[in-house]
């Protein structure tokens, strides 16, 4: 890939079939540099007209578009098959609002006009209401053309006030609300008035309508220890209620009666016998959060509308210590539900039935994204990304696994024949431990045979995984001329709990000792392809962290790229959105003598007098993730201390600018990373000749 490939990459969001099962209306989003923001269109895609999978060939194939010329996400069919509900933001910037389109095609028609937008739309069971979340501003704020500087203090009184990508919370809170769909939709330019069900000062999050129509159920941290632990409580909103304070919501699990979850996704059954649940155990303090693996729980219940209950505690289905589930992956059908599983750099699809028995229908190398069934005899309907393809949809047969491509948008990204498909790699660490990872090279047509010179690239989280999927930031380097090294070192999601906790109040062991491993093994498995003497190192966030820890280590690397990085823990507990037990729970409390020695010993910061690596520091200046002050304090210290050092600061980006940033910024940044890794790994001028 180059740098303005951005353009091609186009990704499909959650399917929602036709009640039928004929066809299935997807969202699919990309990257639009010339007006630099997303375009997104929805698609219906015929679910019986498909090729078999394999080559990952076919295009869009008889897909056809249902709108376009805007950003339209998050489609929902309504039980009749005649509409679909979506969300539609203006190119132009704005919040996006709830809209309305014939599933035939038509012109959508606007149904809400939430002065901060709205987003998780859901139709009721009878299709003639729509229930959707809301931020609800205080009195005064967030006035649209209004002066925020003008704006009274922020009073704040809890630890959790502001998020990365939205800001701050604490004085707008996010609620559901209902409105009644109108029986002749475009006949009136008047909207649905619309009822807030939920109030009060606690976020309300993922709602889903009970079967009968009368009660949603959603999530929400209403139990009275929130402030010190990260529980989330299944809740019951009833519909024909107004404002229920979200802390007076009745909860289905209990942290105040001593529950350990966080829930992040609730689907009722169809029957609506039990509700099935997405959820981390947290332990009893509700705050183990290191490597806790999302699993699949069922919650049986008794009554129904506002007089639904538990009618049980929560039976996990999954195990604890292997299974890891893809967070909103979640459709209930027949007797289970199906499931992503992280695993390994893949995210399959599976089974799990109510017994927990777990059958795998979609396997590696596919990365689900989203699915969607509507008989447990019919097939699901799956979004996936795989090696070649930032996004296809899927047809897999849920009784026989067998799998065809209904549409692939990166078909043109192929056709640039700019993609190249990584390479499987397994090292073994100094102590014995098995790494898994990956090698991208470049196309030996244009650069040559090699030796390259050689990139490490690490991710993110750290309990998070690089995969299987198309990855723009390693096929942008290899199509410059590099080799890029990337994989899971202990830390790492995907390969149990084990792996994950590894690093507890141990950041900067184990897991540089696995990255390492990977350069070396690299090197060794393609000998006279990487060059091993000239090598640099780059990550973001966690990634940038390890990149930074690196460098305070050895002065291997020629040059290094730190990213959003978590360089000082000290400072980042109390200022990063992600919460005050991140950085407790992952390298210690710093309380104490004894605690902030060891966390001393883990923080690159302490250590940054030992970096002699020319290093590049890109932040983004609306980071609360990882503070934008943790990388200007990096990019200051080395400085001061002789060490060639830039910073790159982007204006209005967060923690997400290399996956959802403006366009514009996304390919200046991959301009600067070039030019960067041009002065200092140059790639061989008979190379550049041929390119």
């Amino acid at each position: 890939m180059i740098p303005a490939d951005l353009d091609l990459l186009r990704s499909p969001g959650a399917p929602a079939l036709l009640p039928d099962g004929s066809a299935a209306v997807v969202a699919v989003v990309g990257p639009d540099t010339a007006v630099d923001a997303y375009r997104g269109e929805l698609w219906l895609v015929p679910v019986g007209d498909a090729a078999p999978d394999g080559a990952h060939g076919p295009g869009t194939g008889a897909a056809r578009r249902l709108t376009h010329g805007h950003r339209d996400t998050a489609p929902q069919v309504s039980p009749d098959g005649r509409w679909v509900a979506f969300c539609r933001a203006p190119l132009t910037g704005g919040p996006a609002q709830a809209h309305l389109v014939p599933a035939a095609g038509g012109e959508p028609v606007r149904l809400t006009d939430a002065p901060l937008g709205v987003s998780d739309l859901r139709l009721s069971p009878d299709g003639t209401r729509l229930a959707y979340l809301a931020r609800v501003p205080e009195e005064g704020r967030y006035v649209i053309g209004g002066d925020p500087s003008a704006e009274p203090p922020r009073h704040v009184t809890t630890f959790r006030y502001r998020m990365d990508g939205v800001g701050f919370v604490h004085d707008r809170p996010q609620h559901v609300h209902v409105l009644t769909l109108p029986a002749d939709p475009g006949a009136s330019d008047a909207l649905p008035e619309p009822t807030a069900l939920t109030s009060g000062a606690w976020d309300v999050t993922d709602p889903a309508w009970l079967p009968d129509g009368d009660a949603l159920v959603a999530t929400c941290t209403r139990h009275a220890g929130r402030e010190h632990d990260v529980r989330r409580d299944v809740v019951l909103v009833p519909a024909g209620e107004r404002g229920t304070d979200a802390a007076a919501l009745v909860a289905l699990t209990d942290a105040d009666a001593g529950s350990p979850l966080q829930v992040g996704t609730v689907r009722p059954a169809a029957d609506g016998t039990a509700l099935w649940l997405q959820a981390r155990d947290l332990g009893p303090d509700g705050h183990d959060t290191v490597a806790a693996l999302t699993g699949l729980f069922r919650l049986p219940l008794t009554g129904t509308g506002a007089a639904t209950r538990a009618a049980g505690a929560p039976e996990r289905l999954t195990d604890p210590e292997s299974v890891d589930l893809s967070d909103g992956v979640l459709v209930p059908l027949g007797d289970g539900a199906l499931v992503a599983v992280e695993e390994r750099g893949a995210v399959t699809l599976a089974h799990v039935a109510a017994d927990g028995t777990l059958r795998t229908l979609l396997d590696a190398p596919h990365v689900v994204l989203n699915a969607d069934a509507v008989a447990a005899s019919g097939p699901a309907v799956v979004a996936a990304a795989h090696p070649t393809s930032s996004g296809a949809l899927l047809r897999v047969d849920v009784a026989t696994g067998d799998v065809s491509t209904l549409a692939d948008w990166s078909a043109p990204l192929r056709a640039t024949g700019r993609v190249r498909r990584p390479v499987d790699l397994v090292a073994t660490s100094p102590d014995g431990y098995p790494v898994h990872g990956w090698v991208v090279t470049p196309d030996p047509e244009r650069w040559g045979a090699g030796p390259h010179p050689t990139l490490l690239m690490i991710h993110g989280g750290p309990f998070a995984q690089y995969t299987h999927a198309l990855f723009d930031e390693a096929q942008v380097l290899a199509g410059a001329g590099y080799a890029v090294v990337l994989g899971n070192p202990r830390g790492s999601a995907g390969f149990g709990r084990e792996h994950g906790r590894a690093i507890r109040r141990a950041f900067g062991t184990v897991d540089t000792d696995d990255v390492l491993a990977l350069l070396d093994a690299a090197v060794a498995q393609h000998p006279g392809v990487l060059d091993g003497e000239r090598v640099g190192v780059l990550g973001g966030s966690y990634g940038g962290y390890l990149t930074a820890w690196l460098t305070t280590r050895t002065d291997r690397f020629a040059a290094a790229v730190v990213e959003r990085g978590f360089l000082d823990p000290v400072s980042f507990t109390g200022s990063a959105d992600i919460g005050w037990w991140f950085g407790l729970e992952y390298v210690g409390d710093h309380a104490t003598p004894e605690g902030l020695a060891a966390v001393a010993a883990q923080s690159p910061m302490a250590h940054v007098g030992e970096v002699r690596t020319p290093t590049l520091v890109i932040h983004s200046e609306q980071d609360w993730r990882c503070p934008v002050e943790q990388g200007q304090r990096w990019f200051v210290e080395l400085r001061r201390r002789g060490v060639e050092a830039e910073l790159l600061l982007f204006p209005g980006e967060g923690h997400e600018l290399t996956r959802s940033g403006r366009p514009q910024h996304r390919v200046s940044r991959f301009e600067h990373l070039l030019a960067w890794w041009g002065r200092h790994l140059p790639v061989g001028s008979a190379a550049r000749t041929r390119g």
